[in-house]
């Protein structure tokens, strides 16, 4: 297990590496990180849809179009740099959103035969919108930040990481046999500890110091520490808002696609939550 998990996070971070250093051969368009960040959403949506209760299933098809239209959205930055008047990105990405949530509603009329927990189901394409498509839209914007975009990307992934993979090695290798082990939630997510979450904290810490280092991307070291501890505990949240998801399912792991973490949500589960406050810290007013 350990080994495979060593094995996967080098390829995420080898993969995350091309994505970064893209901007050499690609800019402004940057397709690896297009097609890997909506890759990995719809596969994450295939994950989440799985999940739900069959009887009130949304459609995977309709789900991972509306997906695709808005993080594609967030492609219009580039065509507004060219001159081309569309007014502000968010704008298109909020009203890509609208138009995919207006569109569940006027299928559902149209397919309407009856009583067919239709609520439910239009409940559920809005949250996975939200959840897989405004999210990870925060994080996307910043690779048009005007100033060491690259850094900003690597905060806003290595943070939360640095994070699950503090915590993880704290809580299973070290706090176990000095400090005890102390659940977090022992109902959500039984292997989390307080010693862990510590360790996660001071590797978030460490991470963000490491990479501001590198660049103008923070005003200084309190700041980097702020971000790292804040991104920190947004990942942590952003695990535990899954936990949730997959314990209300009753089911363990999203998936087992991705070997040694479980489903591809289960490895971007933290990036979605973290990926909006390291945009408030990273993106100028």
């Amino acid at each position: 297990m350990l080994r495979t998990r060593l094995w996967m996070g080098t390829l995420l971070i080898a993969l995350a590496i091309v994505i970064l250093l893209e901007e050499r051969w690609f800019a402004p368009w940057y397709p690896c990180l297009f097609l890997a960040t909506t890759a990995a959403c719809l596969l994450a949506a295939r994950e989440l849809v799985r999940m739900l209760d069959a009887a009130a299933r949304p459609s995977l098809v309709v789900v991972q179009i509306g997906l695709f239209t808005i993080l594609l959205a967030n492609w219009c930055e580039p065509l507004r740099a060219s001159g081309l008047s569309i007014g502000s990105t968010w704008f298109v990405i909020f009203g890509a959103f609208t138009a995919c949530g207006m569109g569940v509603f006027l299928l559902e009329i149209k397919n309407f035969r009856g009583p067919d927990r239709i609520v439910e189901r239009i409940s559920s394409y809005l949250f996975i919108f939200f959840y897989l498509g405004i999210l990870p839209s925060f994080f996307l914007q910043l690779r048009w930040r005007p100033e060491q975009a690259m850094l900003a990307l690597a905060l806003t992934v290595f943070v939360p990481k640095g994070n699950d993979i503090g915590a993880y090695f704290t809580g299973k290798f070290l706090t176990g046999r000095l400090l005890g082990r102390t659940p977090m939630t022992p109902l959500l997510s039984p292997k989390k500890t307080w010693q862990g979450a510590v360790g996660g904290m001071v590797a978030s810490v460490l991470a963000a110091i490491g990479i501001a280092s590198l660049g103008p991307i923070l005003p200084s070291t309190w700041a980097a520490i702020g971000f790292g501890l804040t991104v920190g505990l947004a990942g942590v949240l952003g695990d535990l808002a899954e936990s949730l998801i997959k314990r209300d399912r009753e089911t363990k792991d999203a998936s087992s696609a991705v070997p040694g973490f479980g489903g591809v949500l289960d490895v971007i589960d933290s990036l979605l939550f973290a990926a909006p406050v390291a945009y408030i810290w990273l993106m100028p007013p």
